[in-house]
């Protein structure tokens, strides 16, 4: 056992290794520069758009084709996109990396931005109805019907499929049920009975319901952790200077890492920011397929948000509260441990109970949306029959997470999830022509509803 667990953070190492940040940075880039910096210069329109404050350029109600709501897609994203490596995933890229990680997130989100605006125009245009009338969408459509190439698309649905089970379900489940007993000393059976009720009464009733669900929980839980890390920074203030300048120093010099390695610094930041936001890999552009929008632009607009929220909100409100503690210092902290400390450091008695509730919130949101993600890449694969028997298994895959030992499922499911990027990525730059068009066709139409208005 101990010889395939070494082997496999080897493999692990390798596919979340330089090959794979070079390519979703370098993709990111293309896709910024390509269409014109277009979801930089329309972040504020976006958001007006989910918001529901700008009427004008809003999805009209003719038109449209689509399952749920555009928040309610942009929530269930984030639902999957938030979680555990918001709290666990910053503490240890600043631990491992040093506060210069921070800023490679940051970076990693600029692009990110654009990576995510790009997967979702490609969903909306290459999406399906099923026989059940229901929307399918998503890197194996874009790649069967842009790209020609089923068994590629047949390639990215398994890899997800398999992620689903682990870092969707399980590796949740077992970090809910443990944050639960670290917090209230419950009985795990009971927490795993509970959490599968929870999880079963959601997913088992579809896109709906887990929209439905997503969208009450995640703004919840966003401004929960968001507002415990606004009033740890506003209450110390003169902190900020020291703490945003040794991030941006340890960025460029490395200085926190032994040996000065700044490519540790950028390594530890990107792939850590990559892993929390989940641009380029393929899993958001599933739920952003089964929105009711009129055109592909809208929703991409909309989508791209995600990755704005959860990093450079989300996670930057663990990682400067980390880096204004000093506890990163600590050898000793990481992950978890690190981000309770450091909140506990300024908020005594209740900073490691924020930590664990909005842990127990990001894991069991992550847990409804991947549920969707596995079952359009288990249906893409097996056809619409399996989803009732997939549902079913996922809720029951989440009393097994919750009383399990989970140190290789947390590896596997690892490697699963970077497997997912490389088809993803070969085909948004092979349709990247096709983006560059729905860009224009977007803006063309912005421009005739800011003339009517």
């Amino acid at each position: 056992m101990k010889a395939l667990e070494d082997f496999l953070n080897v493999v692990s190492s390798y596919v979340w290794g330089a090959p794979l940040i070079i390519l979703l940075i370098g993709a990111g880039i293309y896709l910024t520069v390509r269409p014109r910096f277009l979801p930089v210069r329309h972040l504020l329109l976006g958001f007006r758009i989910t918001l529901g404050i700008d009427k004008d350029h809003s999805t009209p109600d003719e038109g449209t084709t689509g399952d749920i709501s555009q928040f309610q897609s942009l929530m269930t994203a984030l639902a999957a996109t938030i979680g555990t490596g918001n709290i666990v995933g910053v503490a240890t890229a600043i631990a491992s990396g040093g506060p210069g990680a921070l800023f490679w997130m940051w970076v990693s989100a600029f692009f990110g931005m654009a990576t995510k605006y790009s997967e979702a125009i490609l969903a909306v245009r290459f999406r399906e109805t099923r026989d059940n009338g229901e929307m399918a969408g998503g890197p194996m459509y874009y790649i069967k019907n842009g790209m020609h190439n089923k068994w590629l698309a047949a390639l990215f649905a398994f890899f997800g499929a398999m992620a689903a089970f682990g870092i969707g379900s399980t590796v949740q489940a077992n970090s809910v049920a443990s944050a639960i007993k670290a917090n209230f000393n419950c009985d795990l059976t009971y927490v795993a009975i509970a959490l599968t009720v929870l999880t079963a009464a959601v997913v088992l009733g579809g896109i709906s319901s887990i929209g439905q669900a997503s969208s009450y929980i995640v703004p919840f839980m966003a401004v929960l952790y968001t507002a415990g890390g606004l009033f740890v920074i506003f209450t110390h203030l003169s902190l900020i200077p020291g703490a945003l300048a040794e991030i941006f120093s340890d960025a460029f010099t490395g200085q926190a890492v032994a040996g000065g390695a700044v490519g540790t610094v950028i390594r530890f930041g990107v792939a850590r920011g990559i892993f929390s936001n989940e641009a380029g890999l393929g899993s958001a552009p599933i739920a952003a397929a089964a929105a009711k929008v009129d055109m592909p632009g809208r929703q991409a607009l909309v989508s791209m948000l995600g990755t704005f929220i959860d990093t450079i909100i989300v996670c930057s409100m663990t990682g400067l509260v980390v880096v204004m503690s000093g506890m990163w210092k600590d050898a000793a902290g990481q992950g978890v441990v690190l981000t309770g400390k450091a909140f506990e450091y300024f908020l005594p008695g209740y900073g490691n109970l924020l930590v664990g509730i909005s842990l127990i919130f990001f894991a069991y949101s992550t847990i409804l949306g991947w549920c969707y993600y596995g079952e359009k890449c288990f249906e893409y694969l097996l056809g619409h029959r399996i989803v009732k028997v997939y549902r079913g298994l996922y809720a029951a895959s989440v009393y097994v997470g919750s009383v399990s030992a989970l140190g290789l499922v947390w590896t596997i499911s690892d490697i699963f999830n970077a497997l997912m990027a490389f088809p993803n990525l070969i085909a948004l730059i092979a349709l990247s022509s096709v983006i560059v068009e729905e860009t224009d066709l977007f803006e063309a139409q912005l421009k005739k509803e800011k003339l009517k208005s």
